[in-house]
């Protein structure tokens, strides 16, 4: 059966591979997204445009709150109490 189900599906093979790839490269996004020195950074970017003058206070106050909700996440799937959802 095996044989037989690869030679019946190998048309579909294309599509296979490339939802492959797509899964990975999600997987790696979702990687640096969540990567606590890359919040971490975009923390401090956002704190040097506050001081700068280049951002509003409650622009940084939205931007903070979406950055530490990321940084929430991150820690709790390097713990590993987390399945990756958001909240």
């Amino acid at each position: 059966m095996g044989l037989i189900s690869e030679v019946l599906l190998l048309p579909f093979a294309p599509v296979r591979g490339t939802s492959w790839v797509i899964q990975q490269v999600v997987r790696e996004a979702e990687r640096i997204y969540y990567d606590p020195a890359t919040v971490r950074a975009e923390l401090s970017r956002l704190e040097e445009q506050l001081g700068a003058g280049e951002i509003t206070e409650g622009e940084f106050d939205r931007m903070e709150d979406e950055l530490l909700d990321r940084l929430d996440i991150a820690m709790r799937r390097s713990a590993g109490t987390d399945d990756g959802t958001a909240r």
